[in-house]
């Protein structure tokens, strides 16, 4: 399997940067007059373009209505990652593109993609941009440079064609009509290339049809070399005798050619579909072109959903006894979110014998704390798998300490909620040294919240040596040693009484994690 199929990664530097300019709260302003400072200050220019419609939840995190000015505007910041947002949202405003056409058509020789997406055009009002016409632009360096190597090769190497992209969508025509770009990218690389330059799409349609069909079609074709329009000797021929006269049968249309580059098509499209999710739709180009174009039209004119700008990576800190691993627990089930604790997958390394957990083992056997390097190894592997980059994770059991929260920090895993549960001392000591287990049943009982039964089972049960009183004790200064630097690093982390209802807890939890943070007065 080729590697670049794979899903993208979003760059944590992207939802770093929102998270740290405000960026979603300012994308979810409700209300008139709108009641952020920072958002006022783009005066009378747009302001309903934060409070077009309120909120639609996503799941349990409310997300903003779409909304293309709104959508487009994130979307450019977090590429763009100004250092002072406002006055790029501004001249984004200005600029009063939001709602152009911005149109990638895709399809094999001769599914009609050039007819309709001239048809579009005409209905839009949009520029086309072709192969062929932007290598033919006059005043470029860039097409004459192309226009010699596809004299040559019959191709533009995908760098130079990128460029000439980016040259052509500069323009005045493009930035203000929009733009519909006609069978590009046609590789994996190009379609790279083109997102690299923050070049994105709203709308992108795929035409399909039969092989069969589409050789049968291609030997009928015929171009207009003065309009460039495409006729048809059976489907589409024109009733007039001076348009037939000068039409003109396109080159490589015969059978074994039109097949080859249909194999090359295949090769290719379907590395290409992966980098447009949610924004694509396939159309069957084996019917009616008037019905394919309608299909398409209504399509190119529909708005896309929201994505949830917010991905959440939570990190419960707090004493040994503290709740941190049944909060996460409650975290992972309602909001699908990846649990990661940190001692968990030590003893899940060294048991599955990897790599990591040989160097592990050791540590384990004569009871030494793992050191920070071996430790940041086996979790940095655990979150950069793919599930917890695109649902969020819960964090616990680390850091215990100021550089082990550097470490972390370095390494790119920031987390934009963090919670602190405290719990009183004596409640710790009751809630960890009353805890038994029976060593005939495996059943765990707390001599207080859950006594055995029977006076035969309360006889034989043994207590863990990590809850005697003196490791505990042990367990909770070390870490009221090291939470103060810890709360310090951590500014917008939300402290809770531990001591309640775990339900209770879990909801103060849920609405640190729904709602902005909350603004610290100095």
């Amino acid at each position: 399997m080729d590697a670049a199929t794979a899903p993208h990664r979003i760059p944590p530097e992207m939802p770093q940067y929102g998270e740290e300019n405000h960026i979603f709260e300012l994308m979810q302003v409700t209300g008139h007059p709108c009641p952020s400072r920072r958002w006022r200050r783009l005066g009378s220019l747009h302001c309903d373009v934060g409070c077009a419609a309120g909120t639609r939840s996503w799941g349990r995190v409310a997300r903003p209505r779409s909304s293309p000015t709104r959508d487009n505007m994130l979307e450019q910041l977090l590429i763009h990652q100004p250092e002072d947002p406002i006055p790029f949202m501004i001249q984004h405003l200005h600029r009063d593109n939001d709602n152009v056409p911005r149109i990638v058509i895709l399809g094999p020789p001769a599914s009609g993609k050039t007819t309709i997406a001239m048809w579009l055009c005409k209905h839009l009002n949009s520029s086309l941009l072709t192969l062929e016409n932007l290598i033919l632009n006059e005043f470029s360096y860039t097409a004459t440079e192309a226009r010699r190597l596809y004299l040559q090769r019959k191709t533009v190497p995908s760098a130079l064609l990128v460029q000439l992209i980016q040259e052509r969508l500069a323009e005045e025509d493009c930035i203000k009509q929009g733009w519909i770009l006609d069978g590009i990218p046609e590789t994996r690389e190009q379609a790279l290339r083109i997102q690299t330059l923050g070049i994105t799409p709203r709308h992108v349609i795929v035409l399909s049809a039969p092989d069969t069909v589409l050789i049968e079609r291609n030997l009928g074709k015929r171009i207009d070399p003065q309009t460039g329009e495409i006729y048809h000797t059976t489907f589409d021929w024109p009733p007039e005798s001076e348009i037939q006269n000068r039409l003109m049968v396109p080159e490589d249309i015969s059978e074994l050619e039109t097949a080859q580059k249909l194999l090359e098509y295949h090769r290719n499209i379907i590395r290409v579909i992966p980098s447009y999710p949610k924004i694509l739709k396939v159309i069957s180009a084996d019917q009616p072109c008037v019905d394919v174009f309608y299909q398409a039209l209504t399509y190119v004119q529909s708005n896309h959903r929201t994505n949830a700008p917010f991905t959440p990576r939570v990190l419960l800190l707090g004493p040994v006894g503290s709740g941190k691993s049944l909060q996460a627990a409650l975290l992972a089930q309602k909001y699908r979110l990846v649990n990661v604790c940190c001692g968990q997958l030590l003893k899940e390394a060294v048991a599955d014998r990897t790599t990591f957990g040989e160097l592990i083992q050791p540590f384990f056997e004569k009871e030494m704390a793992v050191p920070d390097s071996l430790l940041m190894k086996v979790l940095s592997q655990r979150l950069d798998q793919q599930d917890c980059i695109q649902k969020g994770w819960v964090l616990h059991g680390v850091p215990r300490d100021l550089d082990q929260a550097h470490l972390l920090n370095s390494l790119g895993y920031n987390p934009n909620r963090v919670f602190f549960l405290n719990v009183p001392f004596d409640s710790i000591m009751e809630r960890l040294t009353l805890r038994r287990i029976d060593p005939v049943t495996g059943e765990r009982y707390h001599l207080m919240y859950k006594p055995p039964p029977t006076m035969e089972i309360q006889a034989r049960l043994l207590q863990n040596p990590k809850d005697a009183e003196e490791q505990v004790k042990l367990k909770m200064d070390l870490f009221y040693r090291n939470s103060a630097d810890l709360e310090q690093l951590y500014g917008s982390a939300i402290t809770l009484n531990g001591d309640q209802d775990p339900y209770t807890v879990f909801e103060y939890i849920e609405s640190g994690i729904i709602n902005p943070l909350p603004k610290k007065i100095p």
